[in-house]
């Protein structure tokens, strides 16, 4: 047991939780039994509280724990999310500040409440929702495997239910003052992540490199370590094999973000246009953080960092990576922070995401489904209760599923969510596609997608099946054929899906056109609202284009 770290670690924890609970009055409205106030903090978060909502909700724990591990594994592919979080800003810039625009007008909380307004169908809005609940509840889980791996350090967790117990006491604590505070729960406490992230990183890609000789002596002893082992796609460049998988995986991953309802759910909240265009340029600052934090996995094979074994499972546990690396080569109370930064980077994303489940579970099930005269009052109840059961949902998948598991599912999950592009961020500017198409190539996409994955296996850890999202390419099949037999190159599944959904989806618009079938109705217009933002309550004027 670390005790200096344990106290330090403690004390933060306690500070974050204080906060949870008097973010309760923080920037309050009327009342918390409504919406609009509880899950999106009534929607007027100024540039600096969504800045570091939306870096909070982007840049989580398990991205803290497990880039860097993956770098320590297999080298430069794990730089992927370097580029990823690059190109994202650019490519969301415009359609999120028209996402805002339409929601505002229209009130709406959820992306399937746009699908919803957009095509007038509850069967594509359910699609929707379900996909949006279904890919978040994984990624909570593995919120939970970078606290876990903190704990795990620091000495706290062995195996069974009772070594769980420190995992559970986080997340009630969690779960009551997300239930009290909402979505001001995360949005105070992100400041204070944020600011010991910054901290924590910061010196240690300046404090630990000039230990180990400097950054070239680093890179040769990383490369030397790729070089004994006999995979064919590590080391610190990129190879003929993996550079597809590369950018594919970058692109793909760059698409689907914000199409995750907890990242829509941060920018909802803001309270205008200009907001969110300021912090698509501020944003990338996070990108830097991340390459930074990247490093930290070449740092530790210089350290000679040694994975803990996970107890329940027997096998080394690379998420501990970087929590040993701080506590091997940092004062015990410096480490005790880091450690306190990675935990609570863990419960800002969870808290955020349990809303953003539970306001899809509210507005696109609950509502429209079970009580379509659902008041705000009972919206909101409904809402916090649902959150309580995603949160507890993540805690069984950590304690019940080997944590390597829930890893693979948020693969599944991040090939899923993609497969909403068409309906969700296209849907933004053109109304093209029919409804029957669209939901053919979410149908398409998902069933092929997970068919793909489904026959990814990787047999050092003793799993044939869902083991990765990188496909080689000879193993691509088309009903028996394999097109390009024999070729070791690899791609991201995701990137395969979603082609097949977006040519799919043509095919039948065309088809449907042409035999004049029903395509819904459009409450939204596809107009590009002008918003007063000092006076959002006013019915806001379309804009003449």
């Amino acid at each position: 047991m670390q005790w200096t770290e344990l106290v330090v670690f403690s004390f933060l924890f306690l500070v974050v939780t204080v906060l949870g609970f008097v973010a309760a009055k923080w920037k309050a409205g009327d009342t918390l039994e409504h919406l609009d106030e509880w899950g999106l903090g009534g929607r007027k978060f100024g540039s600096w509280i969504t800045w570091f909502l939306v870096g909070g909700d982007l840049y989580t724990a398990y991205t803290f724990v497990a880039v860097p591990a993956l770098v320590f594994g297999a080298g430069a592919l794990g730089f992927y999310a370097l580029p990823y979080t690059v190109v994202l800003y650019p490519i969301v810039f415009l359609p999120l500040v028209r996402m805002w625009s339409v929601s505002r007008v229209h009130g709406y909380v959820t992306p399937a409440d746009f699908v919803r307004g957009r095509y007038g169908s509850h069967w594509l809005a359910l699609i929707i929702a379900v996909t949006g609940i279904i890919a978040t509840m994984p990624y909570i889980a593995l919120q939970l495997v970078g606290l876990e791996a903190v704990l795990r350090t620091m000495g706290l967790n062995g195996s069974g239910i009772l070594g769980h117990l420190p995992l559970f006491i986080a997340f009630v604590i969690l779960a009551l003052y997300t239930y009290q505070s909402g979505l001001r729960a995360p949005a105070l406490i992100a400041f204070v992540k944020d600011t010991l992230i910054y901290i924590v990183i910061l010196v240690a890609v300046i404090y630990l490199p000039s230990k180990f000789g400097g950054w070239g002596t680093i890179f040769d002893t990383a490369q030397a370590k790729y070089d004994a082992t006999p995979a064919k796609t590590d080391g610190i460049l990129l190879t003929a094999n993996n550079q597809l998988q590369y950018a594919t995986l970058a692109l793909g991953s760059a698409l689907a973000l914000f199409l995750y309802p907890h990242s829509l759910t941060g920018i909802l909240a803001s309270r205008g246009r200009n907001v969110i265009k300021r912090n698509m340029v501020a944003l990338p600052a996070y990108s830097l953080l991340l390459g930074l934090l990247a490093m930290l996995g070449f740092v530790a094979i210089s350290a000679g960092v040694k994975p803990i074994t996970n107890q329940a499972t027997g096998r080394a546990d690379t998420n501990t990576i970087v929590p040993v690396l701080f506590g091997q080569e940092f004062p015990a109370w410096f480490a005790g922070v880091a450690y306190a930064a990675i935990a609570i980077g863990a419960l800002v994303p969870a808290a955020i995401m349990s809303i953003a489940a539970a306001n899809l579970w509210t507005r696109n099930i609950y509502k429209e489904y079970l009580k379509k005269g659902a008041t705000p009052a009972q919206e909101a109840k409904q809402a916090k209760l649902a959150s309580l059961v995603v949160k507890f949902g993540a805690v069984a998948f950590i304690v019940f599923i080997d944590p390597q598991f829930s890893i693979d599912l948020q693969l599944i999950g991040g090939v899923m969510i993609l497969q909403t592009l068409p309906a969700v961020a296209i849907a933004l500017y053109t109304r093209w596609f029919h409804l029957y198409g669209l939901i053919a190539g979410w149908v398409v996409g998902m069933g092929w997608g997970m068919w793909l994955l489904y026959g990814i296996g990787n047999p050092a850890v003793g799993k044939a099946h869902f083991a990765g999202s990188a496909l080689p390419l000879g193993d691509l099949s088309l009903f028996g054929w394999h097109p390009l037999g024999g070729s070791t190159v690899q791609i991201y599944v995701g990137a395969l899906a979603v082609v097949a959904n977006l040519l799919v989806a043509v095919l039948v618009t065309l088809v449907a056109r042409k035999a004049r079938w029903f395509n819904g109705t459009d409450e939204t217009d596809g107009d590009d609202y002008h918003v007063d933002e000092d006076n959002p309550r006013v019915k806001p004027v379309a804009s003449a284009h």
